[in-house]
């Protein structure tokens, strides 16, 4: 596997696995406004606007997964359906963890929806902390939209 910054010619990936996987990690725990907006196709343009802060893992040749890093926040860590349970996410996660310290930040943090357990034992495996819940602002078309989170650190 390669862990790589990404390219313009992954944005077509990326939008795939992360409307998959925020499909499987936010339907049902998010606000209606939120799932409302976000189509297939908003990811989409989504991927292609951030390439810039994304890290891609490629394994045989394809996207496997993505992470998204911002200052000192991991704003997204998405792998696709097929290479879920194969250490791509812990990769990805290390490779956020890594890009947090080097730009000068003691402490990671990221936000999971409150009712996304399976992203929450994840991180908790990788030693995470939750440090308790807040209201994410998503970013909306109006505005942003409060997503109820939880909110979770990691010295880097």
């Amino acid at each position: 596997m390669i862990i790589r910054a990404a390219e313009m010619g992954d944005a077509a990936a990326v939008a795939e696995i992360w409307y998959e996987g925020w499909q499987d990690g936010h339907l049902g725990h998010v606000p209606d406004a939120l799932v409302a907006i976000r189509t297939e196709e908003s990811f989409g343009s989504r991927a292609a606007q951030r390439v810039d802060d994304t890290t891609v893992a490629v394994r045989d040749g394809e996207v496997a997964g993505f992470v998204m890093v911002v200052g000192d926040e991991v704003e997204q860590v998405y792998v696709s359906r097929r290479h879920r349970g194969s250490g791509v996410a812990g990769d990805l996660l290390a490779a956020a963890e890594r890009l947090v310290a080097s730009g000068g930040h003691a402490r990671a943090w990221l936000a999971v929806a409150t009712g996304n357990a399976r992203a929450r034992r994840f991180y908790e495996r990788c030693g995470w902390v939750d440090e308790g819940a807040f209201d994410y602002p998503a970013a909306g078309e109006d505005g942003p939209i409060p997503v109820p989170c939880q909110r979770y650190v990691k010295a880097v």
